[in-house]
């Protein structure tokens, strides 16, 4: 399946003018990668903005440094060290990744229900103990044949493999399906449980069903815009939304279009500044612009105070 979606994506690159963007079968790929991420990001980030998982969602991301990790470690224990297969490993290591994700979002939730703490003393907790796993691990970790730190922490589109174009589809659909399915409870839930609960709403469903869903999103998405940035690529795009609508429905469709405008326009960028011989790194690039157009939105709100979003 993998080699048949390469032949059909080199037949498309051929037929754009040789040297050209899209001629490039690598930025081809990096393209509907990111116009992919920046889709499911654009889907999630409203609600993650709404349901205040901001620092939620972040450390999900850096609990990836414990995912790969524990599997880089198994890999090397079932598999072998010496194999030469980077598909091979990424194969394995993505669903570890995405299930001890799952777990600390899961565990995260556990201990917020059981305890008085507050969510960002929870989540401080979780992300400590993740990153503190991650580096007692480190030492074991090696061989850095198939794991390259750098891009890692801050990603490279220009990197990304067939087979991650269709785990990234996977993953958009099954996020469009939860949304059309169940939105309105999420939304519900998020600003008034009361209500929701007298409306019969499985809050406690939808809140873990979301957590697991996030942690996909996250971890696949690591790859392309790396740990650092994926948060911001959820984040940012939501908050900008915000300050310019004024209901939710404005909200999330804004946020969708912010998403895949700063994927495209990042990726362009960082293009047209390496063939005029300045280098830019393309996952700091869609950062940077929707860093900017959130500063642009700040400029928007009228006597210096936001909007609130009904």
């Amino acid at each position: 399946m993998e080699t048949l979606l390469d032949q059909s994506l080199g037949n498309l690159a051929d037929l754009f003018p040789e040297g050209s963007f899209l001629a490039q079968l690598f930025n081809l790929r990096a393209l509907i990668a990111l116009i992919l991420v920046g889709s499911i990001c654009g889907l999630m980030g409203s609600m993650v903005v709404g349901s205040r998982m901001a620092f939620f969602s972040d450390a999900l991301a850096h609990c990836a440094f414990a995912g790969v990790s524990i599997g880089f470690l198994l890999f090397e224990f079932f598999i072998g060290e010496n194999s030469e297969d980077d598909n091979g490993f990424w194969y394995f290591v993505t669903p570890l990744m995405i299930f001890f994700g799952a777990v600390v979002g899961l565990g995260i939730a556990q201990v917020r229900h059981r305890t008085r703490l507050g969510s960002d003393t929870v989540i401080g907790v979780f992300f400590a103990g993740s990153l503190g796993l991650a580096a007692a691990l480190s030492q074991l970790v090696k061989n850095r044949r198939f794991f390259n730190l750098e891009e890692f922490l801050f990603g490279d589109p220009l990197q990304v493999r067939s087979f991650e174009l269709v785990l990234l589809l996977a993953a958009l659909g099954l996020v469009s399906l939860f949304l059309l399915f169940f939105f309105n409870g999420l939304v519900l839930g998020s600003f008034n449980s009361s209500l929701a609960s007298s409306r019969k709403i499985r809050q406690a469903f939808l809140q873990h069903a979301f957590i697991i869903l996030l942690a996909i999103v996250v971890n696949l998405s690591l790859r392309l815009v790396g740990v650092l940035l994926i948060n911001a690529l959820l984040i940012v795009p939501a908050a900008t939304a915000m300050n310019w609508s004024k209901n939710l429905k404005q909200m999330f469709w804004l946020t969708l279009v912010i998403c895949l405008f700063s994927a495209i326009g990042g990726q362009i960028a960082s293009w047209e500044c390496s063939t005029h011989g300045y280098p830019l790194g393309t996952s700091g690039a869609i950062v940077l612009i929707t860093v900017a157009l959130f500063i642009v939105s700040l400029f928007s709100l009228r006597d210096g105070n936001t909007q609130r979003v009904n």
